[in-house]
């Protein structure tokens, strides 16, 4: 995933594989112990569990010890109370994949092979799943886990040893597993039904698991060769849950070698994502170590500057492409610039883009964070050396900050249907719904809602006197979402409220304030009257002149188009 291949640092183990068979078989003995995300917290205890999550194995570590002695096992010696989800029988062996996989440490190979009766001990080291550590036992060499959402379903996921699972710090060519950035972009991916769809940088393979559900085909590339290894592994492990034939999984699913975009020159798609290796790295260092999985081997923020560029000749029409990024900042006299100047230079003309910034660090701060993404603090020099290395970097290059957040992209279909080209760049840094892409997609029809104007014939014009955006809200009835709820403030003994706010209790959770005028007419919205409707009468009673009148119209068609006020009774 960036310009030039990692070598193979010592101590990486193969990728895992799995033959059809092997990959069935594997698969029947996890369903069957079973070994799930809600079993694996019955066997922890929700602190444990919760431990694991933040990256501190202690208390995880004493419950699978404490598993292992399941004659004299009592409840509470699991850490809790409720063990109705989890059978006895399957304490011991569980613990085992716990141990092996996602603690990473040394097991009872008695106990491994008792968890995967069909696979049994020889397949598991067959499959590159576990090596031998002497003594009767065996050590995990990736990190597999439970993997549950709505769609695809209950699945299972590989990828590399994370750095608690090594005891050290990453390789160059770590393959990344279920990270916080891949859930991220899975939840805000706006999910259709699609012919052909492609993953850029696949690592190893979650936003592919993601995208079947939905598309007919995928493609997945990754400049890693291992990034491929581990996202086949996961597809033939997962086949069943995919609806994938183990024997044919290339009619539905091509992996390709390459940087970024160059595997798939002149092809088209319906829907691109990416989780792309969007960290910035000073490059003062020719040999310091460039983590495949994060870092692009371009400078700054070029990697995704490149890639937001290159996309939309990749789209179809009316194709989309949803990305996560980094953008930097520049500083300018004695502040930063706008924080969305460079991403909006990115985008090219006629094409529709919506840029949201979830966060911003400063350079000291993004510094810290993917040093510590990385584990460097385990070895002080080479942190020191490289968190100077970062300062420096941004120093020289006249960076303030640094940005993050989602880019969307669409070719507009031709016909006019879904509007010209538009750029919208919000910074949203309120908590928002962990699966954004429902409420992303809604906004996006709103918008195309507005494109389409009605003429008196039927068809579409855009033909019309004034804003046609404007002409099309006036002929809607709407209603004010579900979700919203409105609040009031004033001051003790004051006659009429001082502030009115709208809010989202879903979706992007935005908060709108309301003048009188717009919180009349949501008042009165409940889909029985059109918006020209309404807004004729609040004009008639607050005696409103024609500026009141249009910045009301402006003011609603921008709660439609955030979702305040929608469509239907």
């Amino acid at each position: 995933m960036h310009a030039a291949t990692p070598s193979t640092p010592l101590g990486s183990h193969p990728a895992p594989r799995l033959t059809p068979v092997a990959a069935a078989a594997l698969t029947a003995d996890l369903a069957d112990l079973p070994y799930t995300a809600e079993s694996v917290e019955a066997l922890l205890g929700p602190v444990a569990a919760d431990s694991l999550a933040r990256e501190r194995p202690e208390a995880a570590r004493l419950a699978v010890a404490r598993a292992r002695d399941v004659e004299g096992l009592e409840d509470e010696a699991t850490g809790h109370d409720d063990d109705a989800a989890l059978p006895r029988s399957a304490h011991r062996p569980l613990a085992a994949l716990v141990g092996a996989w996602m603690l990473g440490d040394p097991v009872p190979a008695s106990d491994l092979a008792a968890a995967l009766p069909r696979t049994g001990l020889p397949g598991a080291l067959a499959a590159g799943l576990v090596v031998e550590a002497g003594e009767g036992l065996v050590r995990g060499t990736v990190e597999l886990t439970p993997y549950e959402v709505d769609e695809p379903g209950r699945m299972w996921v590989a990828a590399d040893q994370t750095a608690l699972q090594r005891r050290g710090p990453l390789p160059e060519d770590h393959v990344l597993g279920i990270g916080r950035a891949s859930l991220t972009l899975a939840g805000a991916t706006q999910r259709r039904p699609v012919g052909r769809a492609l993953d850029v940088g696949t690592g190893c393979g979650i936003q592919t698991l993601h995208l079947l559900a939905h598309a007919e085909h995928v493609t997945a590339t990754d400049l890693s060769e291992r990034a491929l290894e581990f996202t086949r592994f996961n597809l033939l492990l997962n086949a069943e849950e995919l609806g994938l034939d183990r024997e044919r999984i290339e009619d539905r699913v091509r992996l390709l070698a390459g940087d970024m975009l160059a595997p798939v020159a002149g092809e088209r798609f319906d829907l691109v994502v990416s989780n792309p290796p969007f960290v910035i790295t000073p490059r003062t260092d020719p040999d310091a170590p460039v983590l495949t999985y994060r870092d692009g081997g371009r400078e700054g923020d070029r990697i995704v500057a490149e890639l937001i560029a290159a996309l939309p000749d990749h789209l179809t029409e009316g194709g989309t492409a949803q990305l996560l990024a980094n953008w930097e900042i520049p500083a300018e006299g004695d502040g930063a610039a706008a924080w969305d100047a460079r991403p909006r230079s990115w985008i090219a003309p006629g094409v529709q883009a919506w840029i949201i910034q979830r966060d911003s660090q400063d350079p000291a701060g993004y510094a810290e964070t993917w040093l510590r993404d990385s584990s460097l603090e385990l070895d002080p020099h080479a942190y020191e050396a490289a968190y100077r290395g970062y300062l420096e970097d941004f120093v020289a290059r006249g960076v303030s900050g640094v940005g993050f957040g989602h880019v969307w992209l669409r070719r507009p279909a031709a016909d006019g249907s879904q509007g010209r080209g538009w750029t919208v760049a919000e910074e949203l840094t309120q908590p928002v719904d962990e699966a954004l892409g429902a409420a992303w997609a809604a906004a996006v029809a709103r918008r195309d809602r507005l494109a389409v104007v009605p003429d008196r014939a039927g068809g579409v014009s855009g033909d019309v006197v004034g804003d046609p955006a404007l002409t099309a809200l006036r002929s809607l009835h709407l209603r004010v979402a579900d979700d919203v709820t409105e609040e009031r403030h004033q001051r003790f003994g004051a006659e009429h409220p001082e502030v009115i706010l709208a809010r989202q209790g879903g979706g992007f959770r935005r908060t709108a304030r309301l003048d009188t005028a717009t919180a009349g007419v949501l008042s009165a919205s409940d889909g029985e009257l059109s918006v020209g409707q309404l807004v004729g009468a609040v004009v008639a009673l607050l005696e409103l002149d024609d500026a009141g009148r249009a910045g009301l119209l402006a003011a609603l068609r921008e709660l439609y188009e955030d979702g305040f006020l929608v469509e239907g009774a």
